[in-house]
């Protein structure tokens, strides 16, 4: 590294230190910006809430410019008079509110992955400005606390606790996967075969690159369940702190906070209330309370099992995430800030 590129470095790292003193005016900006475009959507009638074939109401777009309009209300009153508590209490009010909306956010990066369109771009634009929206407002919120310290901890694993949920949201995989990986192998469960199921996925648009994985009975789902325990176990062991050898050339380096906890974030905000809500309804079901519509399944009790098996390997896996976020957050806090805080 060259004597420039090591002053740039410290250029950035010096201002990324004193973000609290310039993140309540991007939050501002973000407001307006988030505001604008939900008028925009309003004034044109486009919706910003995807409901299967329906375009859903488009009244949703005044929503979001209540959001914006209160975000930004809020953060130019910080800009202004500094964090005080009524103030803080009402940006985590706005964080919440921008949470919801960002809800499924994950489901929408799933399938672009997958080479796949989303059903709806406006709604996917507002999902992603919304937690955008989220982030900075929480740090604006968390923006009055005491400057972090700069000497980093020793790479350590998550306690024994963490590190039992961690295997509990590894093993509510095991069916899922295994339910896809029979379908992808030409295999029959639930009363449905590997055949019907890709058929399936080409009636509903599935992508080429989706098919073609399908086709070498690999299913892409079953690959990003492999990837999400490999995101879970990296927030527990000391080899998500610190590049391990396997990695090459990145070894012995410190990773970025924000590497694994930006989509683990991401994921349990998503997936933990996805699939919470799910196993409710599918414990109404089960009671008879509600009729669980068959879809592309044979029987309503084929599609109930199948139900189960996915809506509960989210929920625990959404949870355990929470938990094995939190932990990694707390262990990779600047080592002044951890002298206080137990686990």
């Amino acid at each position: 590294m060259t004597s420039d590129e090591r002053t740039m470095k410290a250029l950035w790292s010096a201002r990324w230190q004193r973000w609290p003193r310039w993140v309540a005016g991007a939050t501002a900006l973000w407001a307006v910006l988030y505001a604008c475009f939900g008028l925009a959507c309003a004034l044109s009638g486009t919706s910003l809430l995807y409901l299967g074939t329906d375009s859903g109401a488009s009244g949703l777009g005044w929503a979001v410019v209540a959001v914006g309009a209160l975000a930004a209300l809020v953060s130019g009153a910080v800009v202004l008079h500094g964090l005080r508590p009524a103030l803080r209490v009402l940006l985590w009010v706005v964080c919440a509110l921008a949470g919801i909306t960002a809800f499924s956010l994950l489901m929408d990066v799933i399938t672009l992955m997958l080479g796949q369109g989303v059903d709806s771009g406006a709604s996917a634009a507002n999902k992603a400005l919304a937690a955008v929206g989220a982030v900075l407002l929480a740090a604006t919120a968390l923006s009055g606390r005491p400057a972090a310290g700069t000497s980093l901890r020793t790479p350590s694993a998550a306690p024994r606790r963490v590190r039992l949920a961690a295997w509990a949201g590894t093993l509510a995989f095991v069916p899922y996967a295994a339910m896809k990986l029979v379908w992808a192998s030409g295999g029959t469960f639930a009363g449905i075969t590997g055949e019907e199921m890709l058929a399936v996925s080409e009636r509903n648009g599935a992508s080429e690159i989706f098919l073609t994985l399908e086709s070498w009975g690999l299913d892409p789902t079953a690959l990003l369940a492999v990837l999400g325990v490999f995101l879970l176990w990296g927030l527990v062991r000391p080899w998500g702190q610190v590049f391990p050898r396997w990695t090459m050339f990145l070894r012995g380096r410190r990773v970025p906070r924000w590497l694994p906890l930006a989509p683990a974030l991401l994921g349990a905000a998503t997936l933990a209330p996805y699939g919470v809500v799910g196993v409710g309804y599918l414990v109404l079901a089960t009671g008879g309370v509600v009729t669980l519509r068959r879809g592309d399944f044979h029987s309503s009790g084929d599609a109930l099992l199948v139900g189960w098996i996915g809506m509960v390997a989210f929920a625990i896996y959404g949870i355990t995430l929470i938990i094995a976020a939190r932990s990694y957050w707390l262990r990779t806090r600047p080592a002044c800030q951890l002298t206080a805080v137990t686990e």
